[in-house]
């Protein structure tokens, strides 16, 4: 397959230029030739429509078109990156604004056939009278259509409803928005709340921007708890699931595992009808999901690149990837827990109800529990804004969720003699019985995975499965529970746990009190899907080199060797430390009373990130400088693994480094330098790892061009192979980030947190807080060449001292008063958004088990104090 440069590898300059009614805009880059933009307001019945068409090359070339779409709350600019990277890749690509969000006007119809549905078709129109798209026929241009979340619903839809569409690729969304939001008849007013108060306003009214149609719906559903027949009626006109039996075109469906708003069930109901129709359909179970997470945002457009390759471009030698993949945690990084992942596969997609594993329980009695009046204090699931990044690593052990005594039942299994991997629904059969008026209950089913001291329960991805059951009254009634689709590994010696609980944070319980009755009927079924293989753990592009100082370093190493003098012995009970600093110093000049770097001692352990920040001056790179061997202190010692650092110590050979400014020679190839600078070094070939580094790199065919050829992004890129080239031990990155873009950046962090994570260590010194916030687990504050402060990020930045807790609603102040006045927390203040906690003793869960307690309408719960703020306070307000 051609080679497809990443979008993170290009740096782009705009020239913006009038032409026409619309702006033009030239996107210039290291790689010819550019992404030119031209943006249009176009008219539609009741609205109109800002749109961005991307082309490259020349415009009399024709060439398959590509719309994509945003999600909910979001614009065509979010969007802008993959518009231009897909136009470099020889795609015509139309960007849009959708009713009622960005630029563009008219009112929110949840992707209503009438409207949304009909402004894509004019958009199809409009490409037909392009001279730069392809047509199949007069009227008919070679399109696909991608996007997430709504946008990835219109994708669908629009493939439904106009048979011009000739591939698509829709994400995280769903197949049945009444399914979604009133599943199994059930409420999911957190959420649905989210939603809709996404589209409003304070200077809208009450509907926001709104249909009132959608708005009076809602507003009924809300008060009444439940959905009604009309209400269901009115989303499911409005889904994809509606016109599934004309969806016939090639579909990646990319769906995510941490996902309470649209889960993996959607996508398999996606998968069967359009498969059923006879088209091409692959399946991608991603790690993130509505619920926070990775969202793999890079390969999986790489993907989608690839997709419309074969199905636009006609091009058979594109890899379309397997006919499934689910990304599976392959440990956990040193830094936030975020998961590292690898991807298992199949040749065809299991579904998720193929091969099935009995699993019984070691007692089914019946068992009673309370819907309590109001249904408060409700079950803790899944939590927006903590619980994304926990859901992924229930793998580890590590969850949030709360259930309380008396509103649940539970039922054991008994621990597994071997390990079992659940990879769809599991599914058991119940008898409910209720003494409610009607004779009615709604019920929460869940599958923990326990462990072997009876204690520490994780739910797989914080899912639960709600379902109403009608008709349970005297004698009651069985029923087929479907739980929530997952991915999970059940280790050998852990049990699974079946609760019922009468209540979910999440979604709306009757407000009548009420008494249930449960008893199992049937094992628990778990599919376990065997012809899913698990690749080995893989590296990212770059999992080797960071730092470009490697010309450098080499220069110096030889320059200096030859000036060697006696060092200090080494320190063997160092020996296991990759650094200890100890009273550096180091004056402007010899005759100078100023100083760089004063008095500065500290320790990095192996397997740390380690942040070194400070203001303008404070000493940062003297300090690397030093550390790397390329100038001499006046005082102190520095030790690498228990020896000490001189000019050509042979321990630097167990140090990579990146600084600023590449020395690569730039008629000569990517592979060429870097072999080159091996070679300098005068250490064996077999030592460099070379293969490795370049496949890490991701450079493909590039790798044989001359370096004068490549952008920023990709001599950056080579600057890290570079680094990395050995596998050191010890990693130091001086400005990693500089001159790259978000995407880019984000890869440059997961390349320093799994590098890390193999017991390697990475000292990183970098003026974007918020990242070295996110990649590092230890930080250094320096200021005017002194120690301010050291320690772990958490505990730098008091993150688990005050939390942000949003609301759904405002809260009286004698209600605020009773939060501050709770046993571990400290105070409780009003701000922006919500309330501000400060903990005093207590914990994150604790929190919020007493704030859903005291019925507080709390939406999300998060780190208040960020490192900007702690940063800042510590070195009175300097810049970095």
């Amino acid at each position: 397959m051609p080679f497809r440069l990443p979008r993170w590898a290009a740096v782009t300059a705009a020239l913006a230029v009038l032409a026409g009614a619309g702006t033009w805009t030239a996107v210039a880059s290291d790689e010819p030739p550019p992404v030119h933009r031209a943006d249009q307001q176009l008219d539609m019945p009741g609205a109109r429509i800002d749109t961005s068409f991307f082309t490259s090359g020349a415009a009399s070339e024709r060439r398959p078109a590509v719309l994509l779409g945003h999600g909910f709350g979001g614009s065509k600019d979010d969007v802008r990156a993959q518009a231009e990277q897909l136009a470099r890749d020889g795609y015509a690509v139309l960007t849009w604004s959708a009713r009622g969000f960005g630029a563009s006007t008219g009112r929110i119809g949840l992707n209503d056939p009438a409207h949304e549905v009909k402004d894509v078709q004019r958009l199809i129109d409009w490409l037909a009278q392009r001279s730069e798209v392809q047509l199949d026929k007069a009227g008919d241009p070679r399109v696909g259509v991608s996007g997430a979340s709504y946008g990835g619903a219109i994708s669908l839809l629009a493939a439904g409803y106009d048979t011009r569409v000739d591939a698509i690729a829709p994400q995280i969304t769903y197949w049945n928005l009444a399914d979604a939001l009133f599943p199994n008849g059930v409420f999911k007013k957190l959420w649905a709340g989210i939603f809709f108060s996404a589209g409003a306003g304070p200077d809208k009214g009450a509907c926001g921007r709104f249909s009132d149609e959608l708005c009076r719906m809602y507003e009924r559903v809300a008060v009444a708890g439940k959905p009604d027949a009309a209400a269901r009626s009115v989303l499911e006109d409005r889904s994809p699931s509606a016109v599934g039996d004309r969806i016939k075109v090639p579909t990646l469906i990319v769906q995510g595992q941490s996902d309470s708003l649209f889960p993996l069930d959607h996508a398999d109901a996606m998968a069967k009808a359009i498969g059923g129709n006879g088209a091409p359909v692959a399946v991608d179970w991603i790690s993130g999901g509505h619920d926070g997470g990775d969202r793999e945002t890079e390969r999986v457009e790489a993907r989608i690149g690839d997709w419309f390759d074969r199905y636009l471009k006609q091009d058979k030698s594109a890899d379309t990837g397997p006919a499934f993949r689910v990304s599976r945690a392959g440990g956990v990084d040193s830094t936030d827990g975020q998961a590292q992942l690898r991807g298992a596969s199949a040749d065809r997609y299991p579904g998720l109800t193929g091969a099935t594993l009995s699993v019984p329980f070691g007692g089914g009695r019946p068992q009673s529990f309370a819907n309590p009046a109001g249904a408060g204090p409700p079950a803790i699931s899944a939590v927006p804004g903590i619980g994304g990044g926990l859901s992924q690593l229930s793998s580890f052990g590590v969850g949030l969720s709360l259930d309380f005594p008396g509103q649940y039942a539970r039922f054991d299994a008994k621990p597994q003699t071997e390990p079992v991997r659940i990879t769809g629904t599991p599914t058991v059969r119940v008898k409910v019985t209720s003494d409610s008026p009607d004779g009615s209950a709604v019920l929460f089913g869940k599958v923990y995975d326990v462990g072997p001291d009876g204690r520490q329960q994780v739910l797989p991805a914080q899912l639960v499965a709600p379902v109403r059951v009608e008709g349970a009254g005297k004698g009651g009634r069985s029923v087929e529970l479907t739980l929530p689709a997952i991915d999970h590994e059940v280790e050998a010696g852990h049990r699974l746990r079946l609760v019922l609980s009468a209540t979910d944070l999440g979604y709306a319980s009757p407000a009548a009190p009420a008494t249930y009755t449960v008893a199992v009927e049937s094992p628990l079924t778990v599919p376990t899907a065997p012809a899913v293989s698990t690749q080995a753990a893989a590296l990212p592009w770059w999992v080797w080199g960071l730092p470009l100082a490697g010309a450098l370093i080499a220069a110096a190493l030889l320059v200096t060797g030859r000036r060697r003098v006696a060092a200090p012995a080494p320190d063997p009970e160092l020996a296991s430390v990759p650094l200890q600093i100890t009273g550096l110093a180091k004056k402007y000049a010899k005759s100078s009373d100023r100083y760089a770097v004063r008095d500065l001692s500290f320790r990095v352990e192996q397997g740390q990130v380690l942040g070194l920040l400070g203001p303008n001056g404070a000493g940062k790179t003297t300090t690397l400088r030093m550390l790397m061997g390329l100038i001499t202190p006046d005082d102190g010692e520095i030790r690498v693994f228990g020896q000490a650092i001189r000019p050509g110590a042979p321990v630097l050979s167990r140090v990579g480094a990146f600084v600023e400014g590449a020395g690569f020679l730039p008629h000569l190839s990517g592979r060429d330098n870097l072999e080159l600078y091996w070679q300098a070094t005068g250490r064996p070939a077999e030592d460099a790892h070379i293969e490795e580094a370049l496949e890490i790199a991701g450079l493909g065919d590039a790798l044989a061009r001359a370096v004068r050829t490549y952008s920023q992004g990709m001599r950056q890129r080579l600057a890290i192979a570079q680094a990395m080239l050995g596998l050191p031990d010890l990693l130091i990155l001086d400005e990693p980030t500089n001159g790259l873009d978000p995407p880019q950046i984000r890869e440059m962090r997961d390349v320093m947190i799994r590098y890390a994570a193999g017991g390697r260590t990475v000292i990183v010194s970098s003026h974007l807080l918020s990242e070295v916030e996110q990649s590092c687990t230890h930080l250094v504050v320096m200021d005017r060449g002194q120690l301010v402060q050291a320690g772990p990020v958490g505990e730098i930045t008091g993150a688990g001292d005050t939390l942000l807790v949003t609301l759904g609603d405002t809260v009286p102040d004698p209600l605020v008063d009773k939060i501050g006045a709770l046993p571990g927390v400290g105070s409780a203040v009003r701000t922006e958004g919500g309330l501000l906690v400060r903990l005093d003793g207590g914990d994150a869960t604790g929190l919020i088990g007493e704030l859903v307690r005291l019925d507080v309408p709390v939406t999300g719960v998060g780190p208040h104090r960020r490192l900007e703020d702690a940063f800042l306070t510590l070195i009175g307000g300097g810049s970095a």
